[in-house]
């Protein structure tokens, strides 16, 4: 049986609360400790937080376009059903596109992570000797297919929440609400501006267009989807207000990794841990590993289904790709820069591909297209 068929089994389905747990991880990443200071950059006011709700919206409503069109073809992926909507060979270009966009960010969470654990943990560690262990072990994990990726999820989800509000909630004493103010005090000029910088920690709802296909049950698709991509938002918007309240916008803009020196400025003394900036990077490594291998899984199935090819084989081919793509940034700027230059790429691709794609499949249904593989 080929690859592209096998994953659509009944073994290879996923509930609806995995679902819904798996598009959570695939947008909670890096983003969590970097958003504060690249909103800040771009609004240069207190109003981040804005942004991040207003960027949220925008996401939401373009993620419901992507259900509602993975709903047209039943048990297929966007991979496979871009094919009928565009024809075989331009389906193939804008799937290839997409498949490019995941490794450049499964390649980009993974330095990130590296650059964390150099930072904090490792210092004098060569990258490469951080980055081939995690790829190696993101492509044992996808090697077990979607299920393997959300049992994982299911593990180490929990444990990355409980960590990150027990470490807001110790944060509270640096917190002042005049940090947040004055609201609009910019007007809504910079709000817009910021919206721009939210874009790549929202990065990954294009999964979607795959997970719909996957679901045991697609009549739950809305609200599995919906709550997925509803926790991320909450927590983008509760790391913004924390790390601004507690360090200040002046202070967020020149702090490479603001979430954890608000966490660095406090300390708990009595307490099993002192110090929560630990915990908390060693946790969240195990969320940003989740995160890198949704991502390397979606681009291994996509290549996959596109090109009849055996699934694992895929996966083995990748990890040298993605391994260059990890090491193609020199430093930590050129690392932020490509974060920024995915953020743009995804503009293209979650919002102009499933408004183009829903509007050619709905011109081509009312013109008697028939939903079969061509």
């Amino acid at each position: 049986m080929s690859a592209s068929k096998s994953f659509l089994a009944p073994e290879d389905k996923i509930t609806s609360s995995q679902a819904a747990l798996v598009l959570n991880n695939t947008m909670l990443g890096a983003g969590i400790l970097t958003l504060p200071r690249s909103v800040s950059e771009s609004v240069k006011t207190p109003d981040s937080w804005i942004s991040v709700l207003l960027g949220g919206l925008i996401v939401m409503l373009v993620v419901v376009l992507m259900i509602k069109l993975s709903l047209r073809f039943p048990g297929k992926t966007v991979f496979q059903y871009t094919q009928i909507v565009i024809g075989r060979y331009p389906g193939i270009l804008w799937c290839l596109l997409l498949v490019l966009y995941y490794i450049a960010i499964a390649g980009f969470e993974i330095r990130a992570m590296s650059e964390v654990t150099v930072f904090y943990l490792l210092e004098g560690t060569p990258t490469w000797a951080i980055t081939i262990p995690f790829i190696w072990l993101g492509a044992y994990l996808v090697r077990g297919g979607i299920n393997a990726i959300a049992r994982v999820g299911q593990i180490v989800f929990p444990i990355s929440l409980f960590i990150l509000i027990i470490s807001y909630l110790l944060s509270l004493r640096l917190f002042h609400l005049y940090n947040l103010r004055p609201v609009l005090g910019g007007e809504i000029f910079p709000v817009i501006m910021g919206l721009k910088s939210t874009i790549l920690v929202y990065s990954g709802c294009e999964v979607v267009m795959t997970l719909v296909a996957q679901l045991e049950n697609p009549k739950q698709a809305f609200k599995a989807m919906l709550i997925g991509i509803g926790i991320p938002i909450g927590l983008y918007f509760i790391t913004i207000i924390m790390v601004i309240g507690g360090l200040s916008v002046d202070s967020a803009v020149t702090s490479t990794w603001p979430t954890i020196d608000l966490i660095r400025s406090f300390e708990i003394s009595g307490f099993l841990f002192e110090r929560f900036e630990f915990p908390l990077m060693v946790i969240w490594l195990m969320q940003m590993f989740c995160n890198y291998s949704s991502f390397f899984y979606n681009s291994s199935l996509g290549l996959s289904q596109l090109f009849n090819l055996p699934y694992k084989s895929v996966i083995f081919a990748l990890v040298p790709v993605i391994f260059l793509a990890t090491m193609v940034p020199k430093n930590i700027n050129e690392v932020f820069s490509l974060g920024d230059n995915i953020g743009y790429l995804s503009i293209l691709l979650f919002i102009l591909f499933p408004v183009s794609l829903s509007l050619i499949a709905l011109m081509r249904s009312k013109g008697g297209m028939q939903h079969e593989k061509p």
